[in-house]
């Protein structure tokens, strides 16, 4: 039985450098981040003037850290356009419910009505 503390280990290379990592993910999970934070790597190395590792991972790490809030905002945003959707349709629903039961009410009043006219 496999839980949350089952922990396999890795060994992987970011910008060159070896790692061990123990994580309960899968490894092709931990291989699509180990290529995403090695390529973030990679891009901000070439980009630092320094040449520092450390600068080029704290470059990366801010890379990351606004792609993570653009998409959680993107998200938000995207989230309450849905929920928007979502209370008109069921406002309109609710009044097309309305609009029936008046109907129906309306229909059932007139047949009601009509043998006391004919009896006047």
């Amino acid at each position: 039985m496999s839980g949350l503390n089952d922990k396999k280990a890795y060994e992987f290379q970011i910008a060159g450098l070896p790692y061990r990592l123990k994580s309960s993910h899968d490894e092709q999970t931990v291989n699509e981040l180990v290529q995403f934070v090695d390529q973030k790597m990679k891009q901000a190395m070439a980009t630092t003037k320094s040449g520092s590792f450390q600068s080029a991972a704290v470059l990366a790490a801010l890379n990351i850290a606004e792609e993570l809030l653009l998409l959680r905002k993107r998200t938000h945003r995207e989230l309450d356009i849905l929920e928007e959707r979502a209370m008109k349709l069921a406002q309109d629903l609710e009044n097309s419910k309305v609009s029936k039961q008046g109907m129906a009410f309306e229909q059932s009043g007139r047949s009601e009505r009509s043998p006391e006219r004919s009896g006047s």
